[in-house]
């Protein structure tokens, strides 16, 4: 049976006092929810400060990127090996904004996906649609072309140290959301695409929902069957309703 993960994925936001305070909050509070996983992707500068915060916690902790080179004459980049030297659990690759801000193509993710796992890191793969995607009905052929690439670079078999997230591009931020029921249609099509070339791949996958989950609407989006959890934006940055998310989550494992 799949575990339920929630990750807080705090995009470029926080201070070292916000953190801090944050962190301080989440640890104690997230101690009794022992029926779901739970880990907070920060930015770079941070990882130090949330590792020490969150060493021997329940929460695990990760990236928001990852560089898909080794090391190098890359400036600005980060690789797999100096975030596993931070303890850093995960890795996000693929986000939309990556893909849309900074150009991040289906080539560049399923480079960047194979680096987090020779670098020993889990990658939480993203895919999703735009509003005009979805509006001209190739929402499924779009996700499916974004999971491809991964697949054919690394191998299905690859998805069995990974964790998938669709995220609706048209829901990040805009405080829309796919209803439960949009959201596990897409998640049972990526659960069934996997499964057509490695179905205990597919059974065992964790593919968590990332579109303004909110404590609102956390319980109802958790009780879909092919939706193991979420990656949070917003709502990561705010103590009380992170927890009521992971409580959600911890409630319907």
């Amino acid at each position: 049976m799949r575990v339920k993960l929630v990750i807080g994925n705090w995009k470029m936001n926080g201070s070292l006092a916000s953190n801090q305070a944050l962190l301080a909050a989440l640890v104690p509070a997230l101690k009794p929810l022992d029926r779901a996983q739970y880990a907070v992707c920060a930015p770079f500068p941070y990882l130090a400060q949330v590792r020490d915060a969150l060493r021997g916690s329940r929460v695990a902790w990760g990236a928001q990127d990852v560089s898909q080179h080794d090391n190098g004459a890359y400036t600005g980049e980060v690789s797999a090996s100096m975030l596993a030297e931070f303890g850093c659990r995960y890795a996000i690759v693929g986000h939309s904004e990556r893909r849309s801000l900074f150009g991040d193509t289906n080539e560049v993710v399923a480079l960047k996906f194979a680096a987090a796992l020779k670098g020993g890191l889990t990658p939480i793969l993203c895919v999703g649609e735009t509003l005009a995607e979805r509006e001209a009905g190739i929402t499924e052929s779009t996700v499916a072309t974004q999971l491809d690439a991964v697949v054919e670079s690394s191998g299905v078999e690859s998805l069995g140290r990974a964790v998938l997230a669709y995220e609706p591009v048209w829901a990040i931020g805009t405080g829309k959301t796919a209803t439960p029921e949009q959201a596990q249609a897409v998640h049972a099509c990526l659960r069934a695409q996997v499964a057509k070339r490695n179905a205990s791949i597919a059974a065992g996958l964790a593919v968590l929902y990332g579109g303004s989950v909110k404590a609102s609407n956390a319980a109802q989006l958790f009780a879909m069957p092919d939706i193991d959890g979420g990656l949070i934006g917003g709502a990561s940055l705010v103590a009380e309703e992170f927890t009521a998310i992971c409580a959600a989550a911890s409630n319907a494992a």
